[in-house]
């Protein structure tokens, strides 16, 4: 083989260390972000780096890096546990609105059984009430009436238990996918 020629081995050589600088700020822009659980993404990582996006994706073993970074749970500075995330933050949030709604729901319900229970027992006392059979079916219609709300806020929490199970089965993909993604020619 020819040697090559020295400009040609000098530019070599910049580029050879000009990666290695550019590989040194992407690992310490994983470490800090890993220290003070700030977000850990390749866009992320790449903008506090300082390189673009591109050269992570050039070099598979930092995007691995990055990506095994990113799928484990943030932690609080200080190493205290992990943080909450936005995410599960809006999840929380989302349930709780879900939650509220139901109990809002439910609320509506049992005014209206207590104004009508009121009303009903305001109707016997002043004398004018109806026969004893209506009494009967009015009882059975309330007593079908709750089985019908427990029904419903049974029915509820399964949905809201299959939407959790729908939820977590996403995330346990995405992660098995980021850990099965093809190799480029590049390396």
């Amino acid at each position: 083989m020819t040697p090559l020629d020295p400009a040609v081995q000098a530019m070599l050589e910049g580029r050879r260390a000009d990666t290695g600088r550019r590989r040194s700020r992407v690992l310490a822009a994983l470490s800090e972000a890993a220290k003070d659980g700030s977000d850990v993404s390749v866009a992320a990582i790449a903008r506090r780096a300082g390189v673009d996006r591109t050269f992570l994706y050039r070099h598979r073993d930092l995007l691995g890096q990055v990506h095994a970074q990113a799928a484990e749970p943030p932690t609080v500075p200080g190493g205290r546990g992990p943080a909450v995330s936005r995410a599960s933050l809006q999840t929380d949030l989302a349930a709780a609105d879900a939650r509220t709604a139901r109990l809002a729901a439910q609320v509506r319900r049992l005014e209206a059984r207590l104004s009508e229970a009121l009303g009903e027992q305001v109707w016997r006392e002043s004398g004018i009430g109806g026969p004893d059979d209506t009494e009967q079916l009015k009882a059975r219609i309330t007593t079908l009436e709750q089985q019908v709300v427990d029904l419903e806020l049974t029915l509820q929490d399964r949905d809201d238990d299959l939407a959790a199970a729908r939820t977590a089965n996403r995330e346990l993909m995405a992660q098995l996918n980021r850990g099965y993604e093809p190799f480029s020619k590049g390396q």
